[in-house]
C-alpha cells in the first residue's frame, strides 16, 4: 500500500537499553509500514553523548526548536555506578532530559494511559489527571554546602550595576547543611504560558498550587506571576471556553485531587511536579502507562515515555532471553509526536493514523492481551494473557 506521507521532519532522538531496543521495534512494526518517516536523527545513546561531549544533546534540543515537534526514547543520566558499568565515560553527564527541558524552556505535561480492566487506586478517579511540571530552577539548580563549625550564613546578590542585595539566612553553634536555590521570572512566565495555553488547547481545568504561606517571596512570586497572566490575558479565554484556574496550597490541593474525579490540569513547581507525578501515575497504575510532552512557549512539543530504560530487562534480553517489558508509554511518545506533526502541516491522514495505532493499543489490551506488568495490576484476570514484548507489538500492529 502507499505509505502516508510526510511534509516536515519530525525530530527522532534515539536512547538507551531495553527502551533503544524498543523503540526500534516500534519503527520496524507499527510506524515505518505505514508512514514514510521524515525524521532528522539524533543518538541520544549515552555512548554517543560521551562521545560528542554531550553536543549530541544541545544539537537535538536545538533542532527541535527548528522543526517544533521531537519524539524521544528513554536515555541514561549516569550516576557512580553507571560510571562503573561504562568505564569509558569522561564524566558524570547531566540528565539529558534537564539539558532539553533548559533549552527550550519547556513544561512537562504527563498524563496516565487508562483501560478498563485497571481501576485507579483512588476509586474516585474517573478521567485522567494532567501534571504540569515546571522544568527549571528550583533544587534541580541548587547551589549546596556542609559547614562544621559555629558561624553565620548570609544570602548575598550583587549586581552587575554594582548594587549589592544581603540577607541573613541562620547563625548556627555547630555543623549544619546549606542549600541556595533560584528561579528567573521569565521561566516562570513561561511556565504559567504553557500551562494556560495547553488548558486553552485541551479544555481542561487548570489548578496551581504552591506553598507561598510558609515561602512568601518565593513560592509568592509564583502566584504572583500566575494570576497576573490571567487576569491581564487569558481570562476572557478561559470563560468563553468555559473553563476554570484557581490556585489553592500544595497540600490543600493533594486533598482537593484525592477527593475529586479527576480530568483536569494540575500545575506545579519543579520538585513537586516531580514526586507528584509518580504519585499520580502509580495511583492510576503504572507509570509504563503515563504519556509526557514538553511544551514550550513558543509552541514546540517533545514527546516522551515518562519510564526509564528498564535495565533489569535489558541485561536479560542480552542474554537471548525474551522479556516483556510495556511499551505502550514510548508508542504514544510515537502517536504523539506523528499527530502533533499532522496537526501542525495539515495532514489529517497522518494525525489518524495515530488515532487508529492509539486504539490498536486499547483494543489489544482490553481484549486481554497484555504485557506482564499490567496483569499484576488487574482485579480480574480472566482471559489475560501476558506476552513478550514483541508478540504485544506484533499483535497491535495485527490491529491497525
Amino acid at each position: 500500500m502507499d505509505r502516508i506521507k510526510m511534509t516536515t521532519p519530525l525530530v527522532e532522538m534515539d536512547g538507551d537499553e531495553m527502551t533503544r531496543v524498543m523503540w526500534q521495534m516500534i519503527k520496524d512494526e507499527l510506524i515505518l509500514p505505514f508512514v514514510d518517516l521524515k525524521s532528522e536523527y539524533y543518538d541520544l545513546g549515552l555512548l554517543s553523548r560521551n562521545d560528542t561531549d554531550d553536543q549530541v544533546t544541545v544539537d537535538a534540543a536545538n533542532a527541535n526548536r527548528k522543526y517544533g515537534v521531537a519524539v524521544k526514547c528513554a536515555t541514561i543520566t549516569p550516576n557512580r555506578q553507571r560510571m562503573e558499568e561504562y568505564p569509558q565515560l569522561k564524566q558524570m553527564w547531566k540528565s539529558p532530559n534537564a539539558t532539553i527541558r533548559s533549552i527550550m524552556d519547556g513544561t512537562v505535561f504527563r498524563a496516565p494511559i487508562l483501560i478498563s480492566r485497571i481501576r485507579p487506586v483512588v476509586r474516585s478517579w474517573e478521567a485522567p489527571i494532567t501534571i504540569a511540571r515546571h522544568a527549571y530552577g528550583d533544587i534541580y539548580k541548587a547551589a549546596e554546602m556542609v559547614t562544621d563549625v559555629p558561624g553565620e550564613a548570609k544570602l548575598v546578590f550583587t549586581g552587575d550595576d554594582g548594587s549589592e542585595k544581603s540577607i541573613p539566612v541562620q547563625r548556627v553553634e555547630g555543623p549544619a547543611v546549606w542549600q541556595g536555590q533560584h528561579n528567573l521570572d521569565s521561566s516562570i512566565t513561561s511556565f504559567a504560558e504553557s500551562c494556560f495555553g495547553y488548558a486553552l488547547s485541551t479544555g481542561q481545568d487548570l489548578w496551581f498550587s504552591t506553598k507561598d504561606t510558609i515561602s512568601k517571596t518565593y513560592d509568592g512570586r509564583f502566584r504572583e506571576i500566575f494570576e497576573k497572566l490571567y487576569e491581564e490575558k487569558y481570562k476572557d479565554e478561559f470563560e468563553k471556553k468555559g473553563i476554570t484556574f484557581f490556585y489553592t496550597l500544595i497540600d490543600d490541593a493533594v486533598a482537593r485531587v484525592i477527593r475529586s474525579k479527576g480530568g483536569f490540569i494540575w500545575a506545579c513547581k519543579n520538585y513537586d511536579g516531580d514526586v507528584m507525578s509518580d504519585m499520580v501515575s502509580t495511583a492510576f497504575g503504572s507509570i509504563a502507562m503515563m504519556t509526557s510532552v514538553l511544551v514550550s512557549p513558543e509552541g514546540n512539543y517533545e514527546y516522551e515515555a515518562a519510564h526509564g530504560t528498564v535495565t533489569r530487562h535489558y541485561y536479560r534480553y542480552l542474554k537471548g532471553e525474551k522479556t516483556s517489558s510495556n511499551p505502550v508509554a514510548t508508542i504514544f511518545a510515537w502517536t504523539g509526536a506523528l499527530r502533533k506533526r499532522g496537526e501542525l502541516d495539515g495532514l489529517t491522514d497522518l494525525s489518524e493514523f495515530a488515532d487508529r495505532l492509539e486504539k490498536a493499543c486499547f483494543d489489544t489490551m482490553e481484549s486481554g492481551i497484555v504485557t506482564r506488568d499490567l496483569t499484576l495490576l488487574m482485579e480480574d484476570t480472566d482471559g489475560v494473557t501476558a506476552v513478550d514484548t514483541e508478540t504485544f507489538i506484533k499483535t497491535v500492529r495485527s490491529r491497525i
